[in-house]
Protein backbone atom coordinates (compact mmCIF):
# COMPACT_ATOMS: atom_id res chain seq x y z
CA UNK A 1 0.00 0.00 0.00
CA UNK A 2 1.44 3.36 -1.05
CA UNK A 3 1.55 6.89 1.62
CA UNK A 4 -1.99 8.21 1.56
CA UNK A 5 -2.97 11.80 0.02
CA UNK A 6 -3.77 15.14 1.91
CA UNK A 7 -6.66 13.84 1.00
CA UNK A 8 -7.21 10.98 2.54
CA UNK A 9 -6.22 11.81 6.09
CA UNK A 10 -9.25 11.55 8.48
CA UNK A 11 -8.67 13.45 11.60
CA UNK A 12 -9.29 11.52 14.78
CA UNK A 13 -8.03 7.94 12.60
CA UNK A 14 -5.96 6.00 14.42
CA UNK A 15 -3.41 3.43 12.54
CA UNK A 16 -1.87 0.68 13.90
CA UNK A 17 1.22 -0.15 12.10
CA UNK A 18 1.98 -3.70 11.21
CA UNK A 19 5.85 -4.02 11.55
CA UNK A 20 7.24 -4.49 14.87
CA UNK A 21 10.86 -5.16 15.63
CA UNK A 22 13.16 -6.28 18.29
CA UNK A 23 16.15 -3.94 18.73
CA UNK A 24 19.28 -5.66 19.35
CA UNK A 25 22.77 -4.76 20.49
CA UNK A 26 23.90 -4.30 17.55
CA UNK A 27 21.49 -1.96 16.49
CA UNK A 28 23.23 0.28 19.15
CA UNK A 29 26.50 -0.37 18.45
CA UNK A 30 25.96 0.61 14.60
CA UNK A 31 23.78 3.40 15.70
CA UNK A 32 26.06 4.78 18.25
CA UNK A 33 29.50 4.54 15.76
CA UNK A 34 27.39 6.34 12.70
CA UNK A 35 26.15 9.20 15.08
CA UNK A 36 29.63 9.39 17.13
CA UNK A 37 27.74 9.06 20.53
CA UNK A 38 30.23 7.26 22.79
CA UNK A 39 28.08 7.48 25.87
CA UNK A 40 28.52 5.01 28.64
CA UNK A 41 24.71 4.97 28.85
CA UNK A 42 24.52 3.41 25.52
CA UNK A 43 28.01 1.40 25.68
CA UNK A 44 29.22 0.25 28.95
CA UNK A 45 27.28 -2.22 30.62
CA UNK A 46 29.24 -2.55 33.76
CA UNK A 47 29.15 1.34 34.46
CA UNK A 48 25.08 0.97 33.78
CA UNK A 49 24.45 -1.94 36.65
CA UNK A 50 25.37 0.24 38.84
CA UNK A 51 22.24 3.73 37.66
CA UNK A 52 18.95 3.87 37.74
CA UNK A 53 18.33 1.59 34.77
CA UNK A 54 20.83 -1.38 35.78
CA UNK A 55 21.37 -2.05 32.04
CA UNK A 56 22.73 0.16 28.89
CA UNK A 57 19.84 2.25 27.22
CA UNK A 58 18.85 1.93 23.41
CA UNK A 59 19.48 5.73 21.86
CA UNK A 60 16.66 7.67 22.56
CA UNK A 61 16.99 8.73 18.77
CA UNK A 62 16.83 5.52 17.55
CA UNK A 63 14.35 4.46 18.81
CA UNK A 64 12.42 8.18 17.34
CA UNK A 65 14.14 7.00 13.88
CA UNK A 66 12.66 3.73 13.93
CA UNK A 67 9.43 4.62 15.13
CA UNK A 68 9.12 7.20 12.44
CA UNK A 69 10.09 4.26 9.81
CA UNK A 70 7.79 1.81 10.55
CA UNK A 71 4.78 4.85 9.91
CA UNK A 72 5.60 5.11 6.67
CA UNK A 73 4.53 2.57 4.70
CA UNK A 74 1.16 3.24 5.78
CA UNK A 75 0.83 6.59 5.60
CA UNK A 76 4.05 8.67 3.80
CA UNK A 77 5.53 6.36 1.07
CA UNK A 78 5.43 8.41 -2.42
CA UNK A 79 3.18 10.70 -1.35
CA UNK A 80 4.92 13.39 1.75
CA UNK A 81 6.94 15.97 0.54
CA UNK A 82 8.50 17.06 3.53
CA UNK A 83 8.38 16.84 7.34
CA UNK A 84 7.49 20.18 8.71
CA UNK A 85 8.82 20.11 12.50
CA UNK A 86 7.96 18.28 15.55
CA UNK A 87 5.94 19.89 18.90
CA UNK A 88 6.53 17.29 20.86
CA UNK A 89 8.92 14.49 21.38
CA UNK A 90 8.87 12.50 24.42
CA UNK A 91 10.26 9.74 25.67
CA UNK A 92 8.12 8.19 29.27
CA UNK A 93 9.95 4.76 29.22
CA UNK A 94 13.40 3.60 28.50
CA UNK A 95 13.85 1.40 25.57
CA UNK A 96 16.46 -1.46 26.32
CA UNK A 97 17.64 -4.62 24.23
CA UNK A 98 15.44 -6.92 23.69
CA UNK A 99 12.31 -5.18 23.92
CA UNK A 100 9.83 -5.17 20.49
CA UNK A 101 8.74 -2.16 19.21
CA UNK A 102 5.50 -1.28 17.19
CA UNK A 103 4.30 1.88 16.18
CA UNK A 104 0.76 3.30 15.97
CA UNK A 105 -0.80 7.14 14.59
CA UNK A 106 -3.16 9.48 15.05
CA UNK A 107 -4.05 11.76 12.64
CA UNK A 108 -4.61 14.83 14.61
CA UNK A 109 -5.26 17.78 12.37
CA UNK A 110 -5.07 19.11 8.64
CA UNK A 111 -5.36 21.79 7.14
CA UNK A 112 -4.81 23.18 3.34
CA UNK A 113 -1.68 25.02 2.55
CA UNK A 114 -0.95 28.62 2.55
CA UNK A 115 1.52 28.71 -0.35
CA UNK A 116 1.60 25.59 -2.19
CA UNK A 117 -1.64 24.38 -4.21
CA UNK A 118 -0.15 20.45 -4.73
CA UNK A 119 -0.11 19.83 -1.06
CA UNK A 120 -1.95 20.38 2.83
CA UNK A 121 -0.47 19.49 5.93
CA UNK A 122 -1.16 16.94 8.45
CA UNK A 123 -0.66 16.75 11.74
CA UNK A 124 0.15 13.61 13.21
CA UNK A 125 1.02 11.81 16.20
CA UNK A 126 3.28 8.44 16.25
CA UNK A 127 3.74 6.39 19.69
CA UNK A 128 6.07 3.86 19.89
CA UNK A 129 5.12 0.86 22.06
CA UNK A 130 6.93 -1.90 23.57
CA UNK A 131 6.01 -5.33 23.77
CA UNK A 132 4.53 -5.07 27.40
CA UNK A 133 2.23 -2.46 25.71
CA UNK A 134 4.01 0.48 27.49
CA UNK A 135 5.06 3.65 25.23
CA UNK A 136 8.40 4.44 25.16
CA UNK A 137 7.95 7.78 21.95
CA UNK A 138 5.56 10.16 21.57
CA UNK A 139 6.02 12.35 18.88
CA UNK A 140 3.51 15.48 17.63
CA UNK A 141 4.58 16.33 13.73
CA UNK A 142 3.50 18.12 10.57
CA UNK A 143 4.46 16.92 7.44
CA UNK A 144 3.79 18.16 4.14
CA UNK A 145 1.40 16.02 2.20
CA UNK A 146 0.56 15.82 -1.64
CA UNK A 147 -2.25 16.19 -2.78
CA UNK A 148 -4.11 13.74 -5.41
CA UNK A 149 -4.57 16.13 -8.26
CA UNK A 150 -1.45 17.04 -7.95
CA UNK A 151 0.54 13.25 -8.43
CA UNK A 152 0.23 12.18 -11.55
CA UNK A 153 -0.29 8.03 -11.30
CA UNK A 154 2.73 6.98 -12.95
CA UNK A 155 4.96 9.00 -10.43
CA UNK A 156 3.36 7.36 -7.26
CA UNK A 157 3.52 3.88 -8.71
CA UNK A 158 7.14 4.47 -9.94
CA UNK A 159 7.85 5.74 -6.37
CA UNK A 160 5.96 3.11 -4.40
CA UNK A 161 7.43 0.28 -6.42
CA UNK A 162 11.02 1.51 -6.07
CA UNK A 163 10.75 1.55 -2.36
CA UNK A 164 9.30 -1.91 -2.42
CA UNK A 165 12.18 -3.06 -4.60
CA UNK A 166 14.34 -1.59 -1.94
CA UNK A 167 13.05 -3.12 0.85
CA UNK A 168 12.54 -6.87 -1.16
CA UNK A 169 16.19 -6.36 -1.69
CA UNK A 170 17.53 -5.09 1.60
CA UNK A 171 15.31 -8.12 3.60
Amino acid sequence: MAGLFFEEFEVGREYRHEWSRTVTETDTILYTSLTMNPAPIHLDEHYMRTTLHGQRLVPSLYTAGLIGGMIVHDLTLGTTLGNLGYTKFDFPKPVFHGDTLRAESTILDKRESKSRTDSGIVYFEHRGINQRGEVVHIAHRAGLMLRRDAAGPSNIDALVQSAESEAGAAG
